[in-house]
């Protein structure tokens, strides 16, 4: 009997500690995702995102396995029935507690979009994971001298849970796109207008840009302060968000948005873009859709009065029964309770959503401008870089990395043999291989400005049809240099485009490494060329639509380098001066015909051409890699895009939203009239 009174002691104390521990551990990844989450769609470094996507997995395992040990502890109590009871009367009061670390920070509600779409499942978790909480709390009742702070932190948790299911709800596919489609419209009434024009055979026309208001929140060439490019970025936010979801937009639309980006500037225009992507992450992956509202901002005051009443009341309670160790992890509960509260109310009111919303009520009737603008301001100040309250990293909306995979760094830089096989038998290949030749540029000015002002020249003609087709050939045959480009557009017409994409960035390799040119356009042609062999390599999903068989080409493309270089390793220079030299008037489709997709001679050929144009040939360069580059991201799915800004973001996406800003988007439907009157 000695020995089994032992044992059962020793579950005893097993269980309690397991418990508390659990609790503890819930408590400590909550703290840890409301501060980290949010850098996740500023940073695009691999480990931090690994961190975050294991703290979020995590987080509701623990939680839910607190809750079962709850129950099971209810039942064991302590040595005596007065310690049991006050046992069982924590554990009640603990368990409400695990609903709000459920319900989780307003920071992260999905890691992927994929998440959004289990809002089925957190809901049967919630009812099951409520009736679990009050099964709990039902067992201490009415004895327990905890009643009023748990039922308090109960109808906080409950709150915080529902918020964050109703998120994911809210950010699901069918339901975000239902909740952007226009009510139902019949158009005019056909009967009548067939009847009086039967009668009066005249109709009046009126072209639909007659009709549009146009909205532009500063005057064409003027700088954008802060306040004003958050508040157009939320206007055009309002105004988009079907972009996401393939919704076709009118003729106002695209002519308001046009409107105003083309007397911006390159800095303005990115700011404005890189603002309205940072809403479009919140309202996908985090809780602002459900929080942002009246209701919201109703229902979390109540949750945030709970918990502090809950404080309270414990505070004053008396609990000489407690055993000091469990006051002390209730405090630290509750504690961290009205701590994650505060930091998710400071994260409300320091947002742009705050900035936005006050921003466009101040010409409203009956507003205190004076008030607003102060409170502006004064975040503003706050949220700047210069900010000694904040750190770079916690006020850019996007990395800014531009991630690079260069084509002869694989073939030059290639691990020995024998590392190769032990890396594929362990599958760590690729793995080792993004560490080795993965490198990152940091988006510039020049970039942006290079991108904006060939985006804008083409959207001011107005033929978007023909501009989204092209992949090069309008950058050819419109050139900036002025120079006749014709021996040039059979690698960008006659071939395909993951095919093209592969010969303009050896050619642009080859040149970059045989040319000291001081041309501007030299370096932002060898970022964007290595740019986008990275999306066709690294991330084929994104380039799925337009590469083809991009990468078997790439590696036929490898293979062929291995045999040229197999004898002597070359540096960079010497390497390209050898390719350079060999003789191309044969054509290597001749030589090669269906067997090898390789594109490495036909590189040559493309670059030796190009070599013609002397310097100009950077300016050539850089403007068919901007098509190249618009190409891929108007004919990326939004989907993808979307993916993209839990992960740092991507320029390919910032270029997508721009053009689709300028109306280089074939999700535009212009109509150019519609019946209004009629002319006796």
């Amino acid at each position: 009997m000695g020995n089994i009174e032992i044992l059962a002691e020793a579950k005893n104390l097993w269980m309690k500690f397991n418990v508390r521990g659990a609790i503890l551990t819930s408590l400590s990844l909550q703290v840890f995702l409301i501060f980290l989450a949010p850098i996740r769609k500023r940073c695009s470094h691999r480990w931090i995102l690994v961190l975050i996507w294991s703290a979020y997995l995590v987080a509701d395992s623990v939680a839910n396995y607190a809750f079962g040990l709850i129950s099971r502890a209810q039942f064991a109590g302590g040595t005596s029935d007065s310690e049991a009871d006050a046992y069982g009367d924590l554990l009640a009061f603990w368990a409400p507690f695990l609903l709000l670390h459920l319900g989780g920070p307003d920071t992260i509600t999905a890691f992927a979009l994929e998440d959004n779409e289990l809002w089925r499942r957190h809901l049967l978790n919630l009812l099951f994971q409520l009736g679990a909480a009050g099964y709990v709390f039902y067992q201490s009742f009415p004895s327990s001298k905890l009643i009023v702070p748990t039922i308090l932190v109960f109808i906080g948790g409950t709150i915080k849970y529902i918020e964050r299911t109703r998120a994911l709800y809210l950010a699901s596919f069918s339901q975000f796109r239902g909740s952007l489609l226009p009510p139902a419209d019949a158009g005019p009434n056909y009967p009548e207008v067939a009847r009086q024009y039967h009668t009066t055979k005249m109709l009046r026309m009126l072209p639909e840009g007659q009709r549009h208001w146009s909205h532009v929140g500063a005057e064409d060439g003027n700088i954008l302060d802060d306040r004003t490019a958050i508040k157009e970025a939320f206007f055009y936010f309002t105004t988009f968000k079907g972009l996401l979801v393939d919704l076709i937009f009118g003729f106002h639309e695209v002519a308001d948005s046009y409107q105003f980006f083309r007397g911006r500037t390159a800095k303005d225009a990115f700011r404005v873009i890189e603002a309205e992507l940072n809403f479009f992450y919140d309202v996908l992956y985090t809780k602002a859709a459900v929080i942002r509202c009246p209701t919201g901002y109703l229902f979390r005051a109540i949750s945030i009065g709970s918990v502090v009443s809950a404080f309270a009341s414990f505070y004053v309670l008396d609990k000489h029964d407690f055993h000091e160790y469990d006051i002390q992890i209730t405090y630290t509960l509750l504690l961290g309770a009205i701590g994650l509260e505060f930091v998710g109310f400071v994260r409300l009111i320091c947002s742009d959503w705050t900035i936005a919303k006050i921003a466009a009520s101040e010409k409203e009737p009956g507003r205190s401008l004076i008030k607003g603008s102060i409170f502006i301001k004064f975040l503003l100040k706050f949220k700047s870089e210069s900010s000694p309250f904040a750190l770079h990293i916690l006020n850019a909306r996007w990395s800014k990395s531009i991630f690079q995979y260069n084509f002869l760094d694989t073939q030059l830089r290639k691990w020995p043999k024998w590392i190769e096989k032990l890396l594929g038998l362990i599958y760590l290949r690729e793995f080792f291989d993004d560490l080795k030749f993965g490198r990152v540029e940091q988006y510039s000015e020049k970039l942006g400005e290079l991108i904006f002002y060939e985006l804008k020249r083409k959207a001011s003609l107005r033929r978007t049809n023909e501009i989204c087709a092209s992949r090069g050939k309008w950058a050819l045959e419109h050139t900036k240099s002025v120079e006749n480009c014709q021996k040039l557009l059979p690698f960008v017409c006659d071939v395909d485009y993951g095919k093209s994409l592969l010969l303009w960035h050896i050619a642009t390799e080859l040149c970059y490494n045989t040319d000291e040119s001081t041309n501007d356009h030299r370096k932002t042609s060898k970022v964007l060329s290595d740019y986008m062999l990275h999306l066709m390599i690294k991330q084929p999903d994104m380039m799925s639509a337009v590469a083809g068989i991009g990468q078997i080409r790439f590696r036929d493309t490898c293979a062929e380098a291995d045999r040229f270089f197999d004898e002597t390793i070359f540096d960079k220079r010497s390497a390209c001066q050898n390719l350079l030299s060999v003789p191309t008037d044969l054509n290597p489709g001749f030589v090669k015909g269906d067997r090898s997709q390789s594109a490495l001679f036909d590189a040559c050929i493309l670059a030796k051409e190009l070599r013609k144009f002397h310097d100009k040939k950077w300016d050539i360069m850089s403007e068919v890699w901007v098509e190249l580059l618009a190409y891929a991201a108007i004919h990326c799915q939004p989907f993808m895009h979307a993916r993209q800004l839990s992960k740092g973001g991507e320029l390919v996406t910032l270029v997508w939203l721009l053009m689709a800003q300028l109306g280089l988007s074939e999700q535009f439907q212009i109509k150019h009239g519609e019946v209004t009157a009629f002319a006796n």
